[in-house]
């Protein structure tokens, strides 16, 4: 009983406030600071949501919709949907939540940054079965161009940052004295590589989207018409997923607090 008793001890203090995390008099917002924080807000939400919804129109209206393995050309087009909601939509969201859930306890902003994190990964796996099929139903080379390569080491260092980030900001909360040095020391390394994963999967996106684009060039049955539509609808979308990155970037290294602020180590993610 009594170590029972002390664990669920242990879980009221790691679910209650926290003084560490409490809003600081110093740190108060003022108008410009507010209205910085709703620009981003809005702005990342229509991208984020926009560039997917972007994406499906193209491929619904002008690469002939979804199937499955019974249709390699149309299960081919599961691959950019699933990988831009799972690396750019739900990515872009979890990294922002550290930015944007400010009147939320600590504990609960790890929760929505795993659960967005976590969401993204049957979109992720998903999407790679769907190109990898589609490539050996055509008969087509797997990781041969410059885009499957990043789109490899994009997916292995996000794995790497969800195992990391779940065992060291959640499970090791349970001695959360004894590993407080620990996960203060791997805060700005998580955050850092995290950012370079969110980017390098931009960088993946376009480079497919111009080899995709250039395969649609030496495609005899599209019309002039429509290879010229698709080349504004596809460079949107290389456009959005940029400044994407820029405003993702600009909200996470951003701070409006004052110089003389306290700033707690577990709260620059």
């Amino acid at each position: 009983m009594g170590r029972f008793a002390a664990y669920l001890q242990k879980l009221r203090e790691i679910f209650e406030p926290d003084e560490r995390y409490e809003e600081d008099p110093d740190n108060a917002w003022n108008c410009c600071s507010w209205c910085e924080y709703l620009l981003i807000v809005i702005l990342s939400t229509i991208l984020l949501v926009g560039v997917l919804i972007l994406a499906l129109f193209w491929v619904m209206f002008y690469r002939g919709g979804f199937a499955w393995s019974d249709k390699p050309l149309k299960q081919f087009n599961l691959h950019p949907i699933l990988m831009i909601a799972g690396f750019v939509t739900l990515s872009g969201f979890s990294t922002l939540v550290y930015r944007l859930c400010r009147c939320v306890k600590h504990i609960y902003v790890k929760l929505i940054h795993m659960f967005f994190h976590a969401a993204a990964i049957p979109c992720i796996i998903m999407g790679f079965v769907s190109v990898f099929d589609s490539h050996n139903a055509l008969a087509k080379l797997n990781f041969y161009s410059l885009h499957s390569w990043l789109g490899f080491v994009t997916m292995g260092m996000f794995l790497m940052q969800f195992v990391i980030g779940f065992f060291t900001f959640l499970v090791l909360l349970c001695c959360d004295n004894k590993t407080y040095s620990c996960r203060s020391a791997m805060v700005p390394i998580h955050a850092s590589l995290g950012l370079a994963n969110f980017w390098l999967a931009i960088a993946t996106a376009v480079t497919g989207i111009i080899e995709k684009e250039r395969e649609t060039a030496k495609d005899p049955t599209l019309s002039d018409d429509n290879r010229l539509i698709e080349h504004y609808i596809t460079t949107a979308l290389g456009v959005t997923l940029v400044i994407i990155g820029i405003i993702v970037t600009f909200a996470v290294r951003r701070t409006n607090a004052p110089a003389s602020a306290k700033v707690y180590v577990t709260e620059r993610i």
